[in-house]
């Protein structure tokens, strides 16, 4: 088994990325923390904890406290990316995703505050450079939650050329509730989703494609760009397909058009489905939705 340091040196994780998600952002050579921010990242990687360390296939975490290979915490991060690959019929063969697991908040924010001092205060961030696809946070009572949003994020990256920021997202939001099956419900994004469509709200999956930057998405699209991959992973096999088929197109291009398009294409009434799919998801009668 490889240890961390020559996984991380490895040159397959020497290529650029981009993510960003609703507790982190982009730290690539030239985003907005800066190329000094990375360049600072490798002087104090004496500060990142690396006492211990698990790998499993595209998983390496490091922490200063031991953690067994079928603790529950890493045998759902191995889980996830079964479902991830199986949901999404990716091959995720890319290079491993680095979680950096710190004991407590404190020593974590003061790392970040150390390693980047323009970043908000955020329980997790994946940070995706030219260096390495990194995962952030510490150990508290949302890890859980916190890693399998950040570890989706560092495996939809580690495969494709490019995600748009809405669908990255969306992806992370479904993945992140953990269930008995993928596509488990996350009950407060779905009774605000009902909540909303009771009063007239309308989708607007073209705003949601024009979002490129984190600080533009506020918890209402967060909750929409959800909504969207729900709905095209388990609304029909129709709309299922027509994400499998764009993912796959993201593999080898960075830019193969828009996925509204596809959808507005191919499945009629397009957003009246929608409307309907989501106000079932929270149980509430149809109708809510006006056909």
């Amino acid at each position: 088994m490889a240890d961390w340091q020559t996984l991380i040196d490895s040159p397959d994780l020497r290529r650029a990325d981009r993510s960003v998600s609703r507790r982190g952002f982009l730290c690539a050579l030239a985003a907005t923390v800066g190329a000094s921010g990375c360049r600072t990242a490798e002087r104090d990687r004496g500060l990142l904890p690396a006492r211990h360390s698990v790998q499993a296939d595209q998983l390496v975490v490091l922490s200063d406290f031991r953690l067994n290979y079928d603790h529950p915490l890493i045998s759902n991060l191995i889980e996830l990316r079964k479902e991830v690959a199986d949901s999404l019929s990716l091959e995720l063969n890319g290079p491993p995703v680095i979680v950096y697991l710190f004991p407590d908040e404190r020593e974590y924010y003061s790392y970040l505050k150390t390693t980047y001092p323009s970043l908000p205060a955020r329980r997790a961030y994946f940070i995706g450079t030219s260096f390495e696809l990194a995962v952030y946070t510490y150990w508290g009572e949302r890890v859980q939650e916190d890693l399998r949003h950040e570890f989706t994020h560092g495996l939809l990256h580690s495969t494709l050329q490019d995600v748009p920021l809405w669908l990255d997202e969306g992806l992370a939001e479904y993945f992140e509730v953990a269930g008995p099956a993928p596509g488990t419900v996350n009950s407060k994004s779905a009774q605000e989703l009902a909540e909303a469509i009771g009063n007239g709200w309308q989708p607007n999956l073209k705003r949601l494609e024009s979002l490129h930057e984190v600080s533009m998405m506020n918890q209402a699209d967060y909750r929409e760009a959800w909504a969207w991959v729900h709905f095209m992973l388990h609304g029909s096999d129709e709309t299922r397909q027509l994400l499998v088929e764009y993912l796959q197109d993201l593999r080898t291009d960075p830019s193969p058009g828009s996925l509204r398009d596809r959808l507005e294409k191919n499945v009629p009434a397009l957003s009246d489905r929608f409307r309907v799919y989501v106000a079932g998801l929270n149980g509430t009668p149809a109708n809510m939705a006006t056909l």
